[in-house]
């Protein structure tokens, strides 16, 4: 099966450049022998990260967003709404009406905003009349990181964090030196100068945490950078990374049900599409790659019911914004 797959993705990528098979049989055949290896998060790759959040009331969750965290409207198609959070870092706010998730469901993730700045985002947050998970902020001396937990308008957690120079990070840290930091921009938020994000960690929680991180990593190809042996942190984009938690130490315990899409941008959807769609342990919930005006996109479940999107945005007026903070270097 894994044969077909790869033979396909190189059949579509000669295509795409213009050559013709009859003359490459000898990668033809490297590329059967490779199948066993193929790595999927580098052949079709991803361009950002997303998270798809559902809510009641989804205008007051983007007045939230954008006014006290100074998030950036990226595209507004009226019952959702994506903002950029860090460079390559988004979340999607959808009216619970129109989306794959009621908001009643548990709110079983958590998102880390990770920041240079805590100190400065803890004094800051004291002043805008949010919802605190703790409202002590204790640095622990030697700690791989520091953080605290604010709630969002409807419940959803969020964890303002700052990786510390400490061994456990010692491959996460470089990147992160590497990845800018995105400032709001000045006059529309309450956010005062100084204060921005730089990346965003999405934790979704689990029961069977050897079998989940397999999956991710030999199915998914995703290279694994921190191991707290009870959290394991994986890069997925540019400046978007995804973590695992064990249920029993985490801030949420496993739920049968979650309010809660993880998402994957990516110029290569017809690859990943066909990659997955002939994995059998990947189970699909999209028979096709759907296709609207303002994007083309497909849905998949991880091992334990996470809903796992890929999308592609079409270079229309509305998705302007979003393509261009894509495209960015």
């Amino acid at each position: 099966m894994r044969y077909q797959v790869v033979l396909s993705f190189f059949l579509y990528a000669l295509l795409l450049t213009g050559c013709s098979p009859e003359g490459e049989s000898s990668r033809a055949t490297l590329a059967l022998d490779q199948a066993e290896s193929v790595d999927p998060l580098k052949a079709f790759g991803t361009t950002a990260s997303n998270v798809f959040l559902y809510y009641r009331d989804v205008d007051a969750a983007t007045e939230f967003y954008r006014n006290v965290l100074g998030f950036r409207v990226a595209a507004d198609y009226g019952f959702a709404k994506i903002m950029q959070v860090a460079p390559k870092s988004f979340v999607t706010l959808v009216d619970e009406t129109k989306g794959m998730h009621a908001s009643s469901e548990p709110k079983t993730t958590t998102i880390a905003l990770v920041t240079d700045n805590l100190d400065g985002w803890w004094n800051y947050i004291q002043t805008q009349n949010v919802a605190l998970r703790s409202t002590e902020f204790n640095l622990v001396k030697g700690s791989s990181h520091d953080s605290f937990v604010a709630i969002d308008p409807e419940g959803y957690l969020l964890e303002f964090e700052r990786f510390n120079d400490h061994a456990e990070n010692r491959r996460l840290l470089p990147i992160l030196a590497e990845t800018p930091t995105l400032y709001p921009e000045p006059g529309t938020s309450n956010v005062p100068a100084g204060l921005g994000f730089k990346a965003t960690v999405v934790w979704f929680y689990y029961k069977d945490m050897p079998g989940t991180h397999k999956f991710y990593e030999d199915v998914m190809g995703f290279d694994l950078l921190v191991d707290q042996g009870w959290t394991k942190i994986y890069r997925i984009g540019p400046s978007g990374y995804f973590g695992l938690v064990d249920e029993q130490r985490g801030m949420h315990r496993f739920t049968e049900e979650k309010a809660v899409t993880l998402s994957f941008f990516t110029d290569n959807i017809d690859g990943w599409y066909e990659y997955l769609s002939n994995d059998d342990r990947v189970e699909m919930r999209s028979k096709t790659i759907e296709v609207e005006n303002e994007y083309r996109a497909f849905v998949a479940y991880d091992p334990a019911g996470y809903y796992l999107e890929w999308d592609v945005f079409s270079d229309i007026p509305v998705n302007a914004a979003l393509v261009e903070m894509i495209a960015a270097p």
